[in-house]
């Protein structure tokens, strides 16, 4: 009789699994009803999302020093019911933030926070103007990516919580993506292990994504220490053994290899240490160098061959010889479902529509910097990207680490100018105007709505895995640059931003006060040459 009552209860709690499965089910035409849905709560949200990103622009943070914009993004966040993980990865502006409705899949937002050195400009202004001479700014563009990310989880929430659908969304910072510094650690450290997807965004002058492996490389980003012995450069310069001598002929010796790289390989360096004054000989010296590649294999045999180098250098100088990995980044490969999938959300969600003010604006920029062509804000999406067929060299990207972990895309949004040179204070013009809030609301439609494919399409993710594990890795294994030992550098950009966050305060976006940066910092749109 106890055994007949077991067997009855556990018949109906699987008959009432079933159910609540069941329900949760539905139709094409009701998910692109949601969908729909989803965008306009975006559209809605406009307002807020503009705050967020005006607000990150202001806060001008280098990589390993997003302090202000860690906490204003987490206390969103917070607020609005997730569970935040500081200091991931023993990295302290780094945190996940996590928020779940029960079983179903586990999706990781991701884009990046950090600025750039020396771009410091005023937004709206068509010509070069900082606002702290010298200061740092977002000539990249990562002000905008968050802000977006969160402007669609947060739509997606609310979906989620009035149709009973199942899921965790998990938000995160690419922290000094500029340095290569964070994502290779992140998966070294497990935090992707049990996740099922990532969609990651990223700031551009139109809207797409694309699938295969993709143009640009990945690097191993490298600094040289050596230590001699200081001496009277002038009394008794016999007695000393330079440490930058031997940093010069590494540089020197590295030079010559140059001409014998292939062209989809890149290198580039700087000294970081090049002794103190010129009386003394320099005891100790560094130098800092990006090994880049379209492959794995070739990074790795770049960074061995500077290795041999760099000893050599020592031995030459009677100095002694140390080094560190400050970065890494494997070579990009997106997800062909996850890219199909978005873009056909993308069609439907179309490109911003552009004021004459946006347009004059970026026709002023584009003219002021020699762009190649004057044309102003996209107007026509571009096509899907295809996998690349032909390498090209060029930039990274350590989300590359993470498509290799598990199948992710990049979605870029229409938040800048077009023919612009990048890293550069003009990219920093548009990034608190206009063009940058409607292409975060355009980015963020498309993403929630991809989304809402991922959590009510199974079938979708099953295939993205297949993508992965039959194409993606069917040749190339994922193996890890850094090894435990390898701490991230969070040293970094210390003293940089130390020396201009006093002034940097003072230009903070108070929106309590202004409903806009532009009306903060008395900007009128668009200031063009001549008309200030």
């Amino acid at each position: 009789m106890k055994m007949s009552r077991i067997l009855v209860m556990m018949s109906f709690m699987l008959f009432f699994t079933a159910s609540v499965f069941a329900q949760k089910k539905k139709s094409n035409k009701q998910i692109e009803k949601l969908k729909t849905e989803v965008a306009a709560i975006v559209q809605a949200n406009h307002k807020q999302s503009q705050v967020m990103v005006d607000k990150i622009f202001s806060f001008a943070e280098l990589g390993f020093q997003e302090f202000e914009s860690s906490k204003y993004l987490t206390g969103i966040l917070e607020e609005n019911g997730f569970a935040i993980e500081n200091s991931i990865s023993g990295i302290p502006t780094a945190w996940f933030a996590k928020w779940s409705n029960g079983d179903g899949p586990v999706i990781a937002i991701g884009s990046d926070v950090d600025c750039i050195p020396k771009a410091s400009q005023y937004p709206g202004v068509a010509y070069h103007k900082p606002m702290v001479e010298g200061a740092p700014g977002h000539g990249e563009g990562h002000n905008s990516g968050i802000p977006m990310n969160i402007t669609a989880v947060l739509a997606v929430k609310q979906i989620m919580e009035r149709e009973n659908i199942g899921g965790t969304l998990l938000v995160w910072p690419g922290i000094a993506e500029e340095l290569l510094g964070s994502k290779a650690w992140y998966v070294r450290d497990g935090l992707f292990d049990k996740i099922d997807m990532c969609i990651f965004t990223h700031v551009s002058s139109n809207l797409g994504v694309s699938y295969g492996p993709t143009r640009g490389t990945g690097l191993i980003s490298v600094e040289y220490m050596f230590e001699g012995e200081a001496a009277h450069s002038a009394g008794a310069p016999w007695r000393g053994r330079s440490a930058l001598d031997a940093a010069e002929l590494m540089n020197i010796g590295w030079n010559y290899k140059r001409e014998h790289l292939h062209p989809l390989k890149r290198s580039h360096s700087i000294f970081t240490d090049a002794g103190d004054q010129p009386n003394v000989v320099p005891s100790k010296a560094a130098i800092w160098f990006y090994f880049r590649d379209i492959k794995y294999k070739g990074i790795m045999e770049m960074y061995a061959e500077a290795n041999d180098m760099a000893k050599g250098a020592a031995l030459m100088t009677g100095t002694k010889m140390t080094s560190r990995i400050l970065g890494a980044a494997w070579p990009r490969h997106f997800n062909k479902v996850i890219a199909e999938t978005m873009y056909e959300n993308i069609k439907k969600v179309g490109l911003p529509q552009w004021s004459g003010e946006d347009q004059a604006l970026a026709k002023a920029v584009q003219t002021e910097v020699n762009s190649n062509k004057i044309e102003g804000l996209a107007t026509e999406l571009m096509k899907l990207g295809l996998p690349q067929v032909e390498p090209i060299s060029g930039g990274s990207d350590d989300i590359g680490d993470i498509s290799w972990k598990i199948p992710t895309i990049t979605m870029r949004y229409p938040s800048n100018i077009p023919g612009l040179q990048g890293h550069h204070w003009s990219n920093a013009i548009a990034m608190a105007t206009p063009i940058a809030h409607k292409g975060v609301t355009a980015g963020a439609k498309a993403e929630a709505m991809t989304i809402l494919d991922f959590l009510l399409k199974p079938q979708l993710l099953k295939d993205a895995w297949t993508y992965f594990n039959d194409v993606q890795s069917k040749e190339d294994k994922y193996e890890p640059m850094i090894s435990s030992d390898d701490l991230p550098p969070v040293y970094l950009n210390t003293d940089k931003q130390g020396q201009f966050r006093a002034e940097l305060e003072k230009f903070y976006y108070d929106e309590t006060k202004f409903d806009s940066y532009l009306e903060q910092l008395g900007v009128e749109y668009p200031t063009l040459k001549g008309e200030e």
